[in-house]
């Protein structure tokens, strides 16, 4: 009788299946669906924090052993409160003073760096203040925080206690608070994510800018054709499944590593009427040239973009030294201040200290 029964129960469900079968295929289907895309995104994301966490830009050893030069070093607070470690290095003498540009330094090297990029603007009459970010040079690193080559809310916090520490200098001279910024790579993106919060920026220029966003979103898609077994994984997505993948991971990433990684891209569309200079190396395999071109198009006011034939990721002053400094100097001298006439009544002892330490680095170098 059991048997029967049996029987009869399994010829029902089969007939009930047989006469709904587009409804029973939903559960599965939908289960396949919502499982699957959960599963990569979930593996996807470790494999993408941990790269991210790992990764560091191409580095060029022969610009870490820069030569000290001479200037006043300070120790300053950061808009947190952490310490950090600066110097201003003056201009050189016998011209007159256009005002000051805070050198911000790329990943993994420190405000030593600054020398290529700071010795023809000093030349020119501007004082340059460089400083470590924190984790880096003789600035110290954060308990619990490991530096990356994305910038972070902590060299948010850095950059705009630099900018808040030569302001109040200025001021307390008698001089103008109006300052210039001069970034390199990561340096340059905080530049521009901390000018949004000030108003003594009056130019920034920018080498090797990236937004993190952006930056995330361009390596899933390289990483996803490196690792996915699947091609179905990583082709002929619409834009809106990698605007959702590295809004994921960008969210993972502030809960495991403790910070934010702000949005360049936003900033630019904050920073109305802000003089700004794009510069990019057009064999740059780090960050895409098409990514700074981008940035250079969501911003609003004076701007110039100068692709480097030639250059790679930062390597643009090495390749054209002397168009470099023309163009830097002249994009400062329009924004930022004028004239630059020799002075005979400018003060000498300093700058020629500086003039001395000039020779020396060469030499080094």
């Amino acid at each position: 009788m059991s048997l029967l029964i049996d029987n009869a129960t399994w010829t029902t469900v089969f007939e009930f299946f047989a006469r709904n079968w587009a409804l029973t295929s939903i559960v599965p289907t939908v289960a396949v669906l919502i499982l699957f895309p959960c599963y990569i995104v979930r593996k996807y994301t470790r494999i993408a924090l941990n790269l991210i966490d790992d990764f560091c830009p191409p580095r060029f050893p022969e610009k870490r052993d820069f030569a000290p030069i001479e200037g006043t070093s300070v120790t300053f607070s950061a808009f947190d409160g952490h310490q950090l470690r600066g110097t201003l290095f003056p201009a050189a003498p016998r011209v007159r003073g256009k005002g000051t540009i805070i050198f911000a330094h790329e990943f993994g090297l420190d405000r030593w760096s600054y020398y290529p990029y700071g010795k023809p603007l000093r030349e020119a009459g501007y004082d340059v203040f460089a400083f470590d970010f924190r984790g880096h040079g003789e600035s110290p690193g954060e308990e619990g925080y490991k530096p990356r080559q994305l910038p972070s809310d902590r060299e948010l916090a850095d950059m705009l206690g630099a900018i808040a520490y030569v302001g109040d200098e200025l001021e307390q001279s008698g001089k103008s608070r109006r300052i210039g910024i001069l970034g390199l790579s990561r340096g340059a993106a905080s530049g521009v994510l901390a000018a949004v919060d000030v108003d003594n920026v009056a130019a920034i220029a920018v080498d090797g800018v990236y937004s993190s966003d952006a930056t995330v979103e361009y390596l899933l898609k390289h990483w996803a054709r490196v690792f996915a077994k699947i091609r179905l994984v990583y082709e002929n997505h619409p834009p809106a499944v990698w605007r959702f993948l590295r809004w994921v991971i960008l969210q993972k990433a502030k809960e495991r590593f403790g910070c934010a990684f702000p949005s360049v891209r936003k900033a630019l569309r904050r920073l109305t009427g802000m003089p700004m200079m794009f510069i990019h190396g057009e064999r740059d395999t780090y960050i895409p040239i098409a990514q700074a071109r981008a940035l250079h198009d969501l911003a609003i006011g004076p701007k110039s973009f100068w692709a480097v034939p030639g250059a790679r990721h930062n390597r643009s002053m090495s390749m054209q030294p002397e168009a470099y400094a023309e163009r830097l100097v002249t994009f400062f001298d329009t924004h930022l201040a004028g004239g630059g006439e020799p002075d005979a009544d400018w003060p000498t002892e300093v700058a020629a200290d500086a003039s001395s330490a000039d020779a020396t680095h060469a030499q080094a170098v």
